[in-house]
């Protein structure tokens, strides 16, 4: 089993040059229902006020989710509505959906431009969050301040797989308009580096699945247990025959 530990096990055994062509991150679209931070810089600080006060909200709540796994019970700021507008105070209504957060940015900018005098937008996800579960230290659903990451990330909020996860045959469930996608990675291979799948979407999920060892572990500890108990019962009724 210790054969199937390390990750990336043929990496000293490729050239560089075949990993320089590794997997492309394309960048993230706007959909409804998506929870913007939209933070704003103006000459005036107290104009933009309630913009950023929302802001700070957001990425304090991202943070603590990433530090904490246990998700919030509500995440501020921008809801993207079933018209895809979010609605800035001041501003007004802004159509982001199916934009970049770049793309909304600019947008926004250029819509702030005619109330403040030369705005600086930052625009990023507040509830981009991936899900670890099965054989990993600390499964949980995870809040992340970034829009791009990768497999290795998720696994390294959650702790790294235990020594009971299956490295060859990580399980990765995707939604895509409405139909689950499953792919399987492997951890042990170098591959995973080019794979389409390595950098992840909002609301994937990783699954680890147990390998024998677990199976086994398991079934030597319900053993150990059983004898445990059988000692237990047999000290007893030497007891209670003697004091008869």
């Amino acid at each position: 089993m210790t054969k199937k530990v390390p990750y990336f096990q043929d990496i000293n055994a490729i050239n560089q040059s075949e990993l320089s062509d590794g997997a492309v991150f394309h960048e993230l679209t706007i959909q409804t229902d998506d929870i913007l931070s939209i933070s704003m810089i103006t000459i005036d600080p107290a104009s933009a006020m309630p913009v950023n006060q929302l802001a700070g909200q957001s990425i304090n709540t991202s943070i603590q989710s990433a530090l904490n796994p246990a998700p919030p019970a509500s995440t501020n700021g921008f809801l993207v509505d079933k018209n895809g507008e979010v609605d800035i105070s001041v501003v007004g209504k802004v159509k982001v959906e199916g934009l970049t957060t770049y793309q909304a940015r600019e947008l926004i900018k250029s819509k702030a431009a005619v109330v403040y005098r030369d705005p600086n937008v930052q625009v990023r996800y507040a509830n981009f969050r991936v899900t670890v579960l099965g054989e990993v230290a600390r499964p949980s659903t995870y809040v992340v301040p970034n829009e791009k990451v990768s497999v290795l990330d998720a696994l390294g909020l959650a702790g790294d797989l235990t020594i009971f996860g299956k490295r060859e045959n990580v399980l990765l469930i995707r939604e895509n308009d409405g139909k689950k996608e499953f792919v399987r990675l492997d951890l042990n291979s170098s591959q995973l580096f080019k794979s389409p799948f390595y950098y992840l979407k909002q609301n994937d999920v990783i699954y680890v699945e147990p390998n024998k060892g677990k199976a086994a572990s398991l079934n030597q500890a319900r053993t150990q247990t059983f004898a445990i108990i059988g000692t237990a019962l047999s000290v007893l009724i030497v007891l209670f025959s003697r004091l008869k």
